[in-house]
């Protein structure tokens, strides 16, 4: 390392008892994804710390798309144009029992959104801070967007992504702070897309011992079936795609609540099944599988049994990070930088062990990104989220030094 990566390095070891009571306290303040004061809070708190810093900063507030809001910053006018992402909201909402920050032993420590994603966000905060002491900072163009409702999206997306998009056209490189798969070794060059559907279905009710006849047909639960087996014949091998139905109810009658998730059904033995509803996700690599996925769904879904009827809605969600070769062009510098510290070569994540991310709406936009930068750990969205603390460290060694060798290797 040149001497004053040297400096950035021991700058960042400054820092660190700072970093660790940052991290302990907005640990420690609920924020899942529905308690917006909560959200909020923590964002305030990480907005004074920009302030500090000396970046620019603005609370979006979150109205129009139903969510607590984001926090937004940017510096500097120089040097490339640098995206940091990260999220506020965690799994864990008010009510839950896990709800503060232990220390499990010298290098491990529990807590709710520890490693998704508030260790992330204290990792580019103390980045940019270090940076900023160096005067490093002055020779790029930074903008940081921390989302409210990362876990649980607010909607319409046009709404609760239009932070994070706007930021990504104007950017030419993308960092998310996100744990990855939890394996200091790798990083993010591509998340697998993650969109919600839904199937109704309707059948011609009648006494069961009439079923299959003419007048009667098949009923709602069969056509389900038809359909659903015939969604994993053809979607189980396509490419990295993959498709799961997570709740179903069907019979006479059926109750859905959306917001909790959950729902009666009645029905009898002897009545055919009038009604069934289904929901269920895809995840896909690329634009391209999506697609071909969504019209494979169409087409078996219109192919109704007889005196049934079959709609399936697919909802926006979450686009593809898709592996382009600027993401393992900027890979192979952040393994460059690990391996010159001494903490070893960085692959990249397997995509079906990291799930979607706010960065997949900002990849399109940039010429690369890479994700999985944050704090690393075990037990993400469980009450056994562990954080291990050596991966704290590295990782802004790791995130400074990238961010500077970015700024001397590109033109003003």
């Amino acid at each position: 390392m040149s001497e004053i990566e040297s400096q950035l390095i021991t700058q960042i070891n400054k820092q660190l008892p700072d970093a660790n009571a940052l991290l302990e306290k907005t640990v420690n303040i609920n924020s899942g994804t529905m308690n917006f004061d909560g959200v909020e809070k923590v964002g305030r708190v990480y907005q004074q710390q920009l302030n500090e810093i000396g970046l620019e900063t603005k609370w979006i507030k979150g109205t129009a798309f139903d969510r607590a809001g984001h926090l937004v910053a940017h510096y500097g006018t120089r040097g490339p144009k640098i995206l940091m992402i990260g999220h506020l909201d965690t799994v864990f909402e008010k009510d839950d029992g896990f709800q503060r920050y232990e220390k499990r032993d010298n290098q491990n420590v529990a807590g709710p959104g520890i490693t998704d994603m508030k260790g992330g966000d204290v990792i580019m905060i103390e980045v940019l801070r270090a940076l900023k002491h160096t005067g490093l900072l002055e020779n790029m163009s930074v903008r940081v967007v921390m989302t409210g409702d990362e876990e649980r999206s607010g909607r319409p997306l046009s709404e609760s992504k239009k932070a994070i998009i706007e930021a990504a056209k104007w950017a030419d490189i993308a960092l998310g702070f996100e744990d990855g798969d939890g394996n200091i070794e790798t990083a993010v060059v591509a998340r697998r897309g993650s969109v919600n559907w839904q199937l109704d279905v309707t059948g011609k009710p009648a006494h069961s011992s009439q079923i299959f006849s003419d007048e009667v047909g098949y009923g709602a639960i069969f056509e389900a079936a038809r359909i659903l087996n015939s969604f994993r014949e053809k979607l189980s091998n396509l490419g990295d795609l993959t498709f799961n139905p997570g709740v179903i109810l069907g019979g006479t009658e059926v109750e859905f609540d959306e917001q909790t998730a959950s729902g009666n059904a009645f029905g009898k033995n002897n009545i055919v099944a009038k009604t069934l509803t289904v929901r269920g996700g895809i995840r896909a690599l690329t634009p391209q599988e999506l697609t071909q996925a969504k019209a494979i769904m169409q087409q078996i879904t219109q192919q109704h049994l007889l005196h049934t009827q079959a709609k399936l809605t697919i909802a926006d969600g979450y686009p593809p990070m898709a592996p382009r070769p600027g993401n393992y062009a900027l890979l192979k510098q952040y393994s460059a930088v690990s391996e010159d510290l001494g903490y070893g070569v960085v692959e990249p994540v397997n995509p079906r062990n990291a799930g979607a991310a706010d960065i997949s709406f900002a990849a399109e936009h940039v010429d690369m990104a890479l994700d999985g930068l944050g704090l690393m750990g075990s037990g993400g969205h469980t009450k056994d989220e562990v954080a291990d603390m050596s991966s704290f460290t590295k990782n802004m060694h790791k995130a400074a030094l990238l961010m500077y060798r970015l700024s001397v290797q590109q033109p003003d």
